[in-house]
């Protein structure tokens, strides 16, 4: 049988795969009459939405590709400490993000001297200055500059920020994390998880059974409770079990048994949606809102089981090309990931309306599709620009 590589394009294509979607069920979240499966679960059902199958795939994307980049590093021949920096810095770039997004939600026009659409703009423009991927080629200085400006636009808006209400105004504070802020977390505790055991695959393993058993016990158990960073557990385990299948592969390659990965990834995603459903109902049921062991167990199933699917279509058909369209998602993910900001950002500030036939309905959902698509293509274009960012 045909042996496998040791680096998979298949986990760029399921990042692209994901973002996709993820912008898709984002667009398409305030349109009517839709198919209620389209979109995520209510926090008191016991059901699970396609919406909520996207965001539990990137955490566990974020773990399969862990362990490449760490162990590239380690090639490179980076010190112990250099790594560790670049673990704690990617960790930030993520939370700093996410507070800000956090703090979008709230945000008081107002109250506040500036638009919401306006500093909606001008944080995104401050992220690209601070995290963009400047050329080797760029002096120092310039670079600096640039970065300088950005972050210096982030504190600005800072202080010029208003949430809340107009009676009981608020400053900035964490109500939650969002996306990008659970990432930064759960990779932080990962990847430092990763750093300390060297990634051995049993010591992996053993973090994932801790992480797991964690949130099945806050959810049955001890309910209503969460510990510090890693909230319920939910986004570690799933990350972590990215880390885990990781490991899993490079072992395969390892001991060139690859041929065996088709029935271990399929009893990992099969045994993993089953255990969801049997946890069901002793955990609260299923629900992404929840983070309960049911959604955690299930969505890391089926990731799994499009990870393998992929794995044969792309880096054994060598299928790659079936993907090129949507490629920059999952080279650009960020970028792509930080686009709908302005467009959203825009469109508020001057008043453009979608037809109403693109409100609802099939056309709503072809509307949502394109506005996908277009994205990822602006992300391309800016990609060869050598436009986006990097962390």
């Amino acid at each position: 049988m045909q042996q496998l590589p040791s680096r998979l394009s298949s986990i760029d294509v399921l990042r692209a795969i994901t973002m996709l979607l993820m912008i898709f069920v984002n667009d398409s979240s305030g349109l009517k009459l839709v198919p209620v499966w389209i979109d995520h679960a209510k926090e008191y059902e016991d059901a699970l939405g396609f919406a909520d199958t996207i965001f539990p795939a990137f955490l566990f994307i974020v773990g399969l590709s862990l362990p490449f980049a760490i162990k590239n590093r380690m090639k490179k021949g980076d010190s112990q400490i250099s790594i560790l920096f670049y673990i704690l810095t990617r960790s930030a770039a993520l939370l700093i993000i996410g507070f800000y997004h956090v703090n979008l939600e709230e945000y008081n026009s107002v109250s506040a001297p500036l638009p919401h659409a306006v500093w909606e703009l001008i944080i995104t423009f401050s992220f690209f200055l601070i995290w963009l991927d400047y050329p080797e080629t760029m002096s120092k200085v310039k670079k600096n500059i640039l970065v300088g400006v950005g972050i210096a636009a982030l504190i600005v808006m800072a202080i010029l920020y208003k949430g809340g209400t107009p009676e009981h105004s608020t400053w900035m504070h964490t109500s939650w994390w969002g996306i990008l802020g659970i990432i930064g977390w759960s990779y932080l505790v990962c990847a430092l998880a990763f750093f300390i055991f060297k990634g051995r695959l049993n010591a992996m393993l053993i973090v994932y059974v801790v992480f797991a058993g964690l949130n099945i016990a806050l959810h049955s158990v001890f309910k209503h409770d969460s510990l510090w960073v890693i909230g319920d557990a939910a986004s570690v385990t799933l990350t972590m079990g990215g880390v885990v299948i990781s490991g899993v592969y490079a072992y395969l390659v390892e001991k060139n048994r690859t041929h065996r990965l088709w029935t271990i990834f399929t009893i990992a995603g099969a045994g993993l949606i089953i255990l969801g459903l049997l946890l069901r109902p002793y955990t609260e049921g299923i629900s992404k809102i929840r983070s309960t062991p049911g959604w955690v167990f299930i969505c890391s199933g089926i990731t799994i089981l499009m990870f393998e699917l992929l794995i044969y279509v792309v880096d054994m058909k060598g299928k790659k090309n079936f993907f090129k369209i949507i490629s920059p998602a999952g080279t650009s993910t960020l970028t792509c990931y930080l686009l709908p900001y302005i467009q959203v950002s825009l469109i508020e500030l001057f008043g453009i309306e979608y037809p109403r036939i693109f409100n609802y309905g099939f056309t709503g959902l072809l509307r949502s599709m394109a506005t996908a698509f277009i994205i990822i293509w602006i992300g391309g274009l800016l990609e060869k620009k050598r436009l986006r960012l990097k962390i």
